[in-house]
Protein backbone atom coordinates (compact mmCIF):
# COMPACT_ATOMS: atom_id res chain seq x y z
CA UNK A 1 0.00 0.00 0.00
CA UNK A 2 0.91 3.63 -0.30
CA UNK A 3 2.82 4.56 3.08
CA UNK A 4 3.99 8.11 4.12
CA UNK A 5 7.59 7.52 3.84
CA UNK A 6 7.74 6.16 0.51
CA UNK A 7 4.34 7.17 -1.03
CA UNK A 8 4.29 4.68 -4.03
CA UNK A 9 2.03 5.99 -6.83
CA UNK A 10 0.57 2.75 -8.07
CA UNK A 11 -0.87 4.13 -10.75
CA UNK A 12 2.26 5.84 -12.15
CA UNK A 13 4.52 2.85 -11.33
CA UNK A 14 1.48 0.85 -13.87
CA UNK A 15 1.42 3.66 -16.29
CA UNK A 16 -1.96 3.64 -15.63
CA UNK A 17 -4.97 5.88 -15.01
CA UNK A 18 -6.92 6.35 -11.68
CA UNK A 19 -9.53 5.94 -14.10
CA UNK A 20 -8.26 2.54 -15.58
CA UNK A 21 -10.68 -0.58 -15.83
CA UNK A 22 -10.03 -3.71 -13.70
CA UNK A 23 -9.48 -5.41 -17.36
CA UNK A 24 -6.71 -2.64 -17.94
CA UNK A 25 -4.78 -3.03 -15.11
CA UNK A 26 -4.76 -6.78 -15.35
CA UNK A 27 -3.22 -6.53 -19.14
CA UNK A 28 -0.52 -4.29 -18.00
CA UNK A 29 0.05 -5.95 -14.97
CA UNK A 30 0.74 -9.12 -16.82
CA UNK A 31 2.86 -7.23 -19.62
CA UNK A 32 5.05 -5.44 -16.79
CA UNK A 33 5.01 -8.88 -14.46
CA UNK A 34 6.27 -10.79 -17.36
CA UNK A 35 8.98 -7.86 -18.13
CA UNK A 36 10.14 -7.79 -14.79
CA UNK A 37 10.09 -11.42 -13.34
CA UNK A 38 13.41 -12.80 -11.77
CA UNK A 39 13.21 -15.52 -14.61
CA UNK A 40 13.76 -13.38 -17.12
CA UNK A 41 17.45 -13.42 -18.35
CA UNK A 42 17.36 -9.79 -20.34
CA UNK A 43 15.10 -7.46 -18.43
CA UNK A 44 14.81 -9.61 -14.77
CA UNK A 45 14.14 -7.35 -11.84
CA UNK A 46 13.39 -8.80 -8.70
CA UNK A 47 12.47 -5.35 -6.87
CA UNK A 48 10.33 -3.81 -9.56
CA UNK A 49 8.34 -7.19 -9.97
CA UNK A 50 7.74 -6.82 -6.29
CA UNK A 51 6.41 -3.27 -6.54
CA UNK A 52 4.69 -4.25 -9.59
CA UNK A 53 2.75 -7.13 -7.92
CA UNK A 54 1.83 -5.32 -4.88
CA UNK A 55 0.60 -2.52 -6.86
CA UNK A 56 -1.65 -5.36 -9.12
CA UNK A 57 -2.79 -6.61 -5.68
CA UNK A 58 -4.21 -3.27 -4.61
CA UNK A 59 -5.43 -1.78 -7.26
CA UNK A 60 -7.30 -5.40 -8.25
CA UNK A 61 -8.93 -5.39 -5.39
CA UNK A 62 -12.32 -3.11 -5.07
CA UNK A 63 -11.52 -3.06 -0.96
CA UNK A 64 -8.00 -2.33 -1.55
CA UNK A 65 -8.37 -0.01 -4.54
CA UNK A 66 -10.88 2.41 -2.84
CA UNK A 67 -8.79 3.11 0.28
CA UNK A 68 -5.86 3.05 -1.88
CA UNK A 69 -7.62 6.10 -4.21
CA UNK A 70 -8.39 8.39 -0.60
CA UNK A 71 -4.75 8.43 -0.31
CA UNK A 72 -3.84 8.99 -3.61
CA UNK A 73 -6.23 12.24 -4.00
CA UNK A 74 -5.07 13.49 -0.63
CA UNK A 75 -1.74 13.48 -1.63
CA UNK A 76 -2.16 14.56 -5.59
CA UNK A 77 -4.83 17.61 -3.71
CA UNK A 78 -1.09 18.42 -1.25
CA UNK A 79 0.74 18.57 -4.24
CA UNK A 80 -1.52 20.65 -6.02
CA UNK A 81 -1.47 22.87 -3.15
CA UNK A 82 2.28 23.49 -3.12
CA UNK A 83 1.97 24.54 -6.35
CA UNK A 84 -1.19 26.77 -6.34
CA UNK A 85 0.84 28.10 -3.10
CA UNK A 86 3.89 28.68 -4.96
CA UNK A 87 2.18 30.64 -7.94
CA UNK A 88 0.34 33.24 -5.34
CA UNK A 89 4.09 33.70 -3.81
CA UNK A 90 5.05 35.76 -7.07
CA UNK A 91 4.26 38.80 -4.53
CA UNK A 92 6.06 36.69 -2.07
CA UNK A 93 8.96 37.11 -3.76
CA UNK A 94 8.92 40.76 -4.03
CA UNK A 95 8.75 41.24 -0.34
CA UNK A 96 11.50 38.43 0.56
CA UNK A 97 13.54 40.66 -2.19
CA UNK A 98 12.83 44.12 -0.54
CA UNK A 99 13.27 42.23 3.39
CA UNK A 100 16.36 40.86 2.31
CA UNK A 101 17.42 44.46 1.20
CA UNK A 102 16.33 46.28 4.20
CA UNK A 103 18.39 43.65 6.61
CA UNK A 104 21.08 44.90 4.22
CA UNK A 105 20.36 48.69 4.65
CA UNK A 106 20.01 48.22 8.76
CA UNK A 107 23.27 46.17 8.77
CA UNK A 108 24.89 48.78 6.33
CA UNK A 109 23.87 51.25 8.93
CA UNK A 110 25.21 49.67 11.70
CA UNK A 111 28.67 48.95 10.42
CA UNK A 112 28.99 52.47 9.33
CA UNK A 113 27.98 53.79 12.84
CA UNK A 114 29.44 51.45 15.10
CA UNK A 115 32.38 50.22 13.00
CA UNK A 116 34.32 48.96 16.19
CA UNK A 117 31.89 46.85 17.13
CA UNK A 118 29.33 45.73 14.49
CA UNK A 119 26.68 43.79 14.40
CA UNK A 120 23.03 43.19 15.32
CA UNK A 121 21.11 40.13 17.11
CA UNK A 122 18.20 38.61 14.83
CA UNK A 123 15.64 39.13 17.93
CA UNK A 124 16.73 42.72 17.03
CA UNK A 125 16.51 42.78 13.41
CA UNK A 126 12.91 41.28 13.78
CA UNK A 127 11.43 44.68 15.49
CA UNK A 128 13.37 46.39 13.08
CA UNK A 129 11.96 45.00 9.65
CA UNK A 130 8.58 44.03 11.13
CA UNK A 131 8.96 40.49 10.14
CA UNK A 132 8.98 37.38 12.09
CA UNK A 133 11.70 35.01 13.02
CA UNK A 134 10.13 32.59 10.97
CA UNK A 135 10.17 34.53 7.98
CA UNK A 136 13.66 36.11 8.86
CA UNK A 137 15.09 32.70 9.22
CA UNK A 138 14.75 32.21 5.31
CA UNK A 139 15.73 35.48 4.77
CA UNK A 140 19.20 34.84 6.88
CA UNK A 141 19.80 31.60 5.25
CA UNK A 142 19.86 32.58 2.10
CA UNK A 143 22.11 36.17 2.75
CA UNK A 144 24.57 34.22 4.97
CA UNK A 145 24.98 31.24 1.81
CA UNK A 146 25.37 34.07 -0.58
CA UNK A 147 28.17 35.88 1.46
CA UNK A 148 26.28 39.14 1.38
CA UNK A 149 26.27 38.74 5.89
CA UNK A 150 27.76 36.61 8.19
CA UNK A 151 27.61 35.64 11.81
CA UNK A 152 30.04 37.47 14.08
CA UNK A 153 30.78 37.02 17.98
CA UNK A 154 27.93 36.43 20.01
CA UNK A 155 25.85 35.17 17.02
CA UNK A 156 25.24 39.26 16.02
CA UNK A 157 24.68 39.45 11.95
CA UNK A 158 27.43 41.61 10.06
CA UNK A 159 27.41 42.78 6.39
CA UNK A 160 30.41 41.66 4.27
CA UNK A 161 32.12 43.62 1.64
CA UNK A 162 30.08 41.79 -0.64
CA UNK A 163 27.10 42.78 0.97
CA UNK A 164 27.73 46.32 0.98
CA UNK A 165 28.73 46.10 -2.92
CA UNK A 166 25.39 44.28 -3.42
CA UNK A 167 23.04 46.44 -1.39
CA UNK A 168 24.56 49.87 -3.05
CA UNK A 169 23.80 47.79 -6.64
CA UNK A 170 20.10 47.30 -5.61
CA UNK A 171 19.56 49.76 -3.56
CA UNK A 172 18.39 52.67 -5.86
CA UNK A 173 16.21 49.55 -7.06
CA UNK A 174 14.72 48.91 -3.94
CA UNK A 175 14.08 52.85 -3.39
CA UNK A 176 12.27 53.06 -6.54
CA UNK A 177 10.10 50.24 -5.40
CA UNK A 178 9.38 51.84 -1.74
CA UNK A 179 8.64 55.24 -3.78
CA UNK A 180 6.14 53.52 -6.81
CA UNK A 181 4.41 51.53 -3.58
CA UNK A 182 3.49 54.70 -1.34
CA UNK A 183 2.40 56.36 -5.00
CA UNK A 184 -0.12 53.89 -6.00
CA UNK A 185 -3.43 54.62 -5.62
CA UNK A 186 -3.66 50.92 -3.50
CA UNK A 187 -1.65 52.75 -0.79
CA UNK A 188 -3.13 56.17 -0.70
CA UNK A 189 -5.92 56.53 2.30
CA UNK A 190 -9.24 57.81 1.18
Amino acid sequence: MMDDDRQIDYYELLQISPNAEPDTIHRVYRLLAQRFHPDNQETGDPGRFRQVTDAYQVLSDPEQRARFDVQHQQIRQDRMRIVTDGAKSHTDFELEQLVRLTVLEVLYTDRRTTPGSPGIFDLDLESLTGQSRDHLEFTFWYLISRGLIKRGESSRLLITADGVDYLEKHYETNLQRKRLREASPAAVEP
